[in-house]
Parts: structure tokens; C-alpha cells; sequence
């Protein structure tokens, strides 16, 4: 059964990141009196951004009590606030290597391209804009983690993608993403492979244990994968 749709993770996966989104995430954090660390932000990459704030707070606030919506809201929007200045600003914003000759090869063969991620859609959208994917004819479909009821690991994303594809058969879907909830997504979707890269915040080490159908270090490498 062939391959109709992809579905791509962004930062560290499709998107050049070196580390600012964690950065950005732990500014944000420290901003209201939290000090956490890029190393504490890492392994929660992937993860819709108030959730991963969410299980930063209850690690870092002794007293659950002051774990506010609003508290977490308000986190949430300086890091939104943050990462659209930076993504709207930086000197340089540019796709991964290979990622934007292996999207278009694969849109060529007729593949569905779809993006998703655990940003808010209004930073998905300021990546996909600075990049000109459209203008440039890449992808097919973009779906920020807001826009779902729960975001990775819950499939939810890529069900949503699926439908806007047309695709009923997650045989048919194949999920790529550099993080433990990008595997878990695509496992909890039943794709037909769920490809883990290394370019992102994970090793190949820490990714072998939640046993993603492939594990590359080239995002190139989808294209034999799936033929």
C-alpha cells in the first residue's frame, strides 16, 4: 500500500533550530521566576507548549497551589510573544538540510506534504511565511497544536491532516519528527512508519527506545524508505 501523505515535524526535523526554541522556553520561564535550564527544556520538545510548561511547573513550584491556568497562560504567551520576534527577526532562518529538495521531491510523486508541531499555529504560520514553503510549493497542509483539542502524543494532528488530505487508511500516512512525542504520535495514529531523525533534540540513542519503524540521519532517507 503506498504512501499518500507525510506528515513533518518543524524545529529539528523540517527547521534549522540550534537550541533557541528550548532557549526561548526557558527565558520565558525564567521571566516569571523559574529557573529552568536548556538541558530541563530539551526533553520535553514536541510537546504542546502549556503542556510542557504545565510539567515544568509542577518540577520546579513546590506549592501546586499558585499552578494557575493563568499562570501557565501567561508563560505560554511571553513564549509565543518570544519565539514569533525571533522567527519574524533572526538574521537567519533556514530549513535543515535536505529538507526542502526531499519535500518537493515528494509533492513531485504526488505525496500530500503536511506539517504539524507543537507550536501555536500563529508561529507555524510565521516559520512557513519567513521559509515562502507555499510561494515555494512545498507543503500542502499546516496545523499548529492550538488547533486540536490535545496535542502530541495524542494522533489528533495527524487525523486532522488525514482529513484535509482525503487519506481514511493510516497505512497510508507516514509521521516524521525528531522527538519521543513525535514517535508517540505517529504510533498512537497507526502510520504505516513513524521515522524518528536525528537532527533534532534526541540522539539516535535516545530515540531507539520508543521504536520508531526507522531512525535516519538524513531526512533525504524518507524518500527510499517509503518507495
Amino acid at each position: 500500500m503506498s504512501i499518500k501523505l507525510i506528515v513533518f515535524d518543524m524545529a529539528g526535523t523540517t527547521v534549522k533550530d540550534e537550541n533557541k526554541v528550548a532557549d526561548t522556553f526557558s527565558a520565558a520561564m525564567n521571566k516569571y521566576g523559574y529557573h529552568v535550564t536548556v538541558p530541563d527544556v530539551n526533553p520535553l520538545m514536541g510537546y504542546e507548549k502549556s503542556i510542557a510548561i504545565t510539567k515544568m511547573l509542577h518540577t520546579h513550584e513546590p506549592d501546586a497551589a499558585k499552578i494557575t491556568p493563568q499562570l501557565i497562560k501567561d508563560i505560554h504567551q511571553e513564549f509565543i510573544s518570544l519565539m514569533i520576534k525571533y522567527y519574524q527577526t533572526a538574521p537567519v532562518l533556514e530549513a535543515l538540510p535536505n529538507a526542502e529538495a526531499t519535500l518537493a521531491a515528494l509533492r513531485y510523486a504526488g505525496i500530500k506534504i503536511g506539517i504539524n508541531t507543537g507550536f501555536s499555529k500563529d508561529i507555524a504560520q510565521t516559520i512557513v511565511e519567513r521559509l515562502q514553503w507555499c510561494e515555494k510549493g512545498l507543503i500542502d497542509f499546516l496545523i499548529g497544536s492550538d488547533e486540536v483539542p490535545e496535542g502530541r502524543p495524542n494522533p489528533a494532528m495527524i487525523q486532522q491532516l488525514m482529513k484535509l488530505a482525503g487519506v481514511t487508511d493510516a497505512q497510508e500516512v507516514a509521521k516524521v519528527g525528531d522527538t519521543e512525542v513525535d514517535i508517540r504520535e505517529g504510533q498512537n495514529a497507526g502510520c504505516k512508519y513513524v521515522i524518528a531523525v536525528t537532527t533534532g533534540a534526541f540522539t539516535r540513542a535516545e530515540l531507539e527506545p520508543y521504536k520508531p519503524t526507522h531512525i535516519i540521519d538524513d531526512i533525504a532517507n524518507v524518500i527510499s524508505i517509503i518507495n
